[in-house]
């Protein structure tokens, strides 16, 4: 049942708002990045829900932008985030100028981003190695229909135009490569060359050729530069102008050249299930030297998710130490424990059937279930204990003490399930992790208990120790005196 559950760090809630993060072409500029942002947010009022948005243009890049959404109040609206998620993204996928995405706030502090950030580093591979790996790693990705949105941050779409100086031209005009090199910078707004005052503020005066002349790289050769005589020649004379595509940013993790995948599941698909997929999928791929890391959300998924495990057997460890203390045995506390992968499995069969994912929360109920289960335990082996003690073997002692206490643990277990029912049809902010946490100590408590009271008896018949006519202060057999026919 555990392999069946998908897992995830926190489940998805519905905080009333949603980021978006558009991105357009390579030479985008921030005009084109505005027109994208009017067309994104007509998309983003068309909905009833929306109550306010904002986009930013420009931000990181020229040719990116981020926003956010916020909704109407729960109670004023019908459809979750998720639905409103799953709806917007689709508005935004006819959009054809950007290409853009919406994800939901981490649930969890500590992590930003696309819930997917998946690093894939070269040892000593180069860039143009790593981006064709890049591109077999997105075509498998977008056929798996895994993510409804994916991008890389290793993109060969920055137009660069390289100027080539000729040295001997330049030399028989008496032009120095500084002439030059700040002939290129004062015409297209490199520098400052003084500062003016305005208003009792200084300000940076900046010179720079006409917006008009400096949209084709070709108009560089149109400046001028002075010669040694004092002429004014064109720069075309001297440079000539090679256009070549470069990265847009050469990134690294860990001091090594990756880059990173970052995407949105699809509705349905969790964190674990995603990562299973990337990592098989890598192993398949990824050339020798290669290798892969987290970032972001996933990162903190990755090393928070393992802790089950460890919890959970620290918790029966202690458990079972402080019973021991108290039977002066180790084995009744075995009996007692019997109950707890009883319980375990009556909590995960709701989450395998897709009640809820395997996160932080259920953890939290399956941690505290151990506590609440082994209570039925107690109660039976404690009245069967005493039962031995007065001189019964362990089959009728446990029968007795079963039936003693069938009332007590079918009442405690009804009063424990019954506080929790108003978190299983909570709404509004934090529902979903309430509901986690309330699913799995319902079904764990209940089912748990239905095991116990047929399991749990006939266990201690074959394990427990027998204890028939021993006291537990003493422990000697107490003498009985019968009398002695003559």
């Amino acid at each position: 049942l555990f392999t069946a559950v998908p897992s995830e760090l926190a489940p998805d809630e519905d905080q009333g708002a949603l980021f978006t993060g558009y991105m357009g072409p390579a030479s985008a500029n921030i005009d084109f990045m505005e027109t994208a942002a009017h067309q994104i947010q007509a998309q983003i009022q068309a909905f009833p829900e929306v109550q306010n948005t904002f986009l930013v243009g420009g931000a990181g890049n020229s040719n990116s932008g981020f926003g956010g959404v916020t909704f109407v109040p729960w109670s004023q609206r019908d459809k979750s985030a998720d639905e409103l998620q799953d709806e917007l993204q689709k508005a935004f996928n006819e959009v054809p100028s950007v290409k853009a995405s919406v994800y939901s706030m981490p649930s969890l502090p500590g992590a930003d981003g696309l819930p997917i950030q998946f690093v894939v580093t070269a040892g000593t591979a180069d860039y143009p190695s790593l981006d064709a790996v890049q591109t077999d790693f997105l075509e498998r990705a977008q056929k798996s229909g895994m993510f409804v949105y994916q991008d890389s941050d290793l993109k060969f779409e920055s137009p660069q135009t390289r100027v080539e100086i000729d040295r001997d031209k330049a030399g028989a005009y008496g032009v120095t490569m500084s002439q030059i090199g700040n002939a290129l910078a004062t015409m297209t707004g490199g520098n400052y060359i003084s500062l003016i005052n305005l208003y009792g503020r200084s300000y940076q005066l900046i010179p720079e050729t006409p917006r008009a002349k400096r949209l084709d790289p070709e108009m560089l050769g149109r400046f001028y530069v002075r010669t040694s005589s004092g002429m004014l020649i064109p720069l075309s004379s001297l440079v000539t102008l090679e256009h070549q595509v470069m990265p847009i940013a050469l990134n690294q993790f860990n001091q090594l050249n990756a880059f990173t995948f970052s995407a949105v599941p699809m509705p349905g698909v969790s964190s674990g299930q995603a990562l299973e997929y990337l990592q098989t999928m890598s192993k398949e791929i990824l050339p020798q030297g290669y290798s892969y890391d987290y970032a972001g959300p996933l990162r903190q998924f990755v090393q928070e998710g393992s802790a089950l495990v460890v919890t959970f057997a620290f918790a029966v460890l202690v458990i079972f130490l402080v019973l021991a203390a108290q039977f002066e045995s180790f084995r009744d506390p075995l009996v007692i424990l019997v109950s707890v992968p009883l319980s375990i499995c009556g909590a995960l069969i709701p989450l395998a059937l897709g009640a809820a994912t395997m996160n932080i929360y259920t953890q939290i109920g399956l941690v505290t279930l151990v506590g609440l289960i082994s209570k039925h335990g107690i109660l039976i082996c404690e009245v069967a204990l005493e039962q031995q003690e007065k001189g019964m073997n362990r089959l009728d002692a446990v029968r007795v003490a079963a039936g003693l206490r069938l009332r007590p643990i079918l009442m405690t277990t009804a009063a424990m399930v019954a506080g929790l029912i108003p978190l299983l049809f909570a709404s509004g902010a934090g529902a979903v992790s309430r509901f986690d946490t309330a699913i799995v100590i319902v079904a764990g408590l209940s089912i748990g208990t239905l095991f116990t009271l047929f399991v749990l008896p006939v266990i201690y018949t074959f394990l427990a120790t027998d204890r028939r006519g021993q006291s537990r202060e003493h422990g000697v057999a107490e003498a009985s005196v019968q009398p002695v026919a003559s």
